[in-house]
C-alpha cells in the first residue's frame, strides 16, 4: 500500500466520523434549540402578566426557564375543567355571546374555533390517513393527507355523478405547513398503510427518509397475481424444466 492510498484512507476515515458527529449533534441540536425557543417564547406571554407574589424569579437571584410555559399549561387545563360544568358553560356561552355581537371579533374566533374543534377533537378523523393522487398530470404521484369527505354544497355539487368526493391537503417539499385543499373522487385516491408522522418526515426530507414497510397478505397475492401465478403460495415453474 502506498503512501497515497494511506492518506486518502485517512482522509475518508476522516470524512466519515465527520459525517457521523453531524447525523449525531445536529438533530441533538436543532431539537434542544427548538424547545429552548418554545419555552423562552412562552414565558414571555406569561411572565409579564404573573404577579411577583406568584413569580420565583422575584424571590430567587436567578431566572427559572419555563415557569410561564407550566403556568399556561396549569391555567388552560384548569379553562378545560371549569368548561365542563354547567357553571364553566354558561360563562362561556356568556363569552362567546358577547364576541358574536362583534363584526370583525366575531369572524375570526368563528374561524380559530372551527379549525381548532376540527384538529383537536378527538373523534374527527382529521389527517389520520395518507394517500397518493395522480398530480398534476397522469401517471406522476403526489403523496396527499387526507382531511373527511366533502359535505355541504360542495358535496351537492360534486357529488351529482353519483361519486363521492373526498377532501385532501396536498402539501408541498420541504415545508408541509401550506398547501392545497383539493377535493378528489374516492377512486381516484390511493391509501397507504403509512402514518400522517411518516408522511410529514417524507415529505420535509425529500422522499429520503421512507418509513419501512411489511407487505400484507393481499399485497403478497396482488404480486403472485401480477407474475401470473394461480396459486400464490406455490410460485409458478420455469419454462424447460421437467
Amino acid at each position: 500500500m502506498t503512501e497515497g492510498s494511506d492518506r486518502i484512507s485517512m482522509a475518508t476515515r476522516l470524512r466519515n466520523n465527520f459525517l457521523t458527529g453531524l447525523i449525531i449533534c445536529a438533530p441533538m441540536a436543532i431539537t434542544i434549540y427548538l424547545t429552548w425557543t418554545f419555552i423562552r417564547w412562552a414565558d414571555s406571554w406569561v411572565k409579564p402578566y404573573l404577579p411577583d407574589r406568584y413569580n420565583p424569579e422575584a424571590y430567587l437571584k436567578f431566572a427559572v426557564p419555563g415557569t410561564g410555559l407550566l403556568i399556561a399549561v396549569v391555567f388552560i387545563t384548569l379553562v378545560g375543567f371549569l368548561g365542563r360544568n354547567l357553571i364553566g358553560r354558561s360563562i362561556v356561552s356568556y363569552s362567546e355571546n358577547i364576541l358574536n355581537r362583534m363584526p370583525l371579533v366575531r369572524t375570526v374566533y368563528k374561524s380559530t374555533k372551527q379549525i381548532f374543534e376540527t384538529v383537536l377533537k378527538e373523534q374527527g378523523n382529521s389527517f389520520k390517513k395518507v394517500g397518493l393522487i395522480e398530480f398534476p398530470r397522469a401517471g406522476t404521484w403526489a403523496l396527499v393527507f387526507i382531511s373527511t369527505d366533502a359535505k355541504g354544497e360542495i358535496a351537492a355539487r360534486l357529488n351529482q355523478d353519483g361519486e363521492a368526493m373526498v377532501a385532501v391537503f396536498l402539501a408541498p417539499t420541504p415545508v408541509p405547513t401550506a398547501g392545497f385543499l383539493m377535493f378528489v373522487p374516492r377512486s381516484k385516491l390511493m391509501l397507504l398503510d403509512m402514518s400522517p408522522e411518516e408522511g410529514v418526515k417524507l415529505l420535509i426530507s425529500a422522499g429520503l427518509v421512507t418509513p419501512d414497510y411489511k407487505p400484507t397478505v393481499a399485497d403478497a397475492m396482488e404480486a403472485f397475481q401480477a407474475l401470473g401465478a394461480d396459486d400464490p403460495v406455490e410460485p409458478p415453474k420455469r419454462a424447460g424444466r421437467s
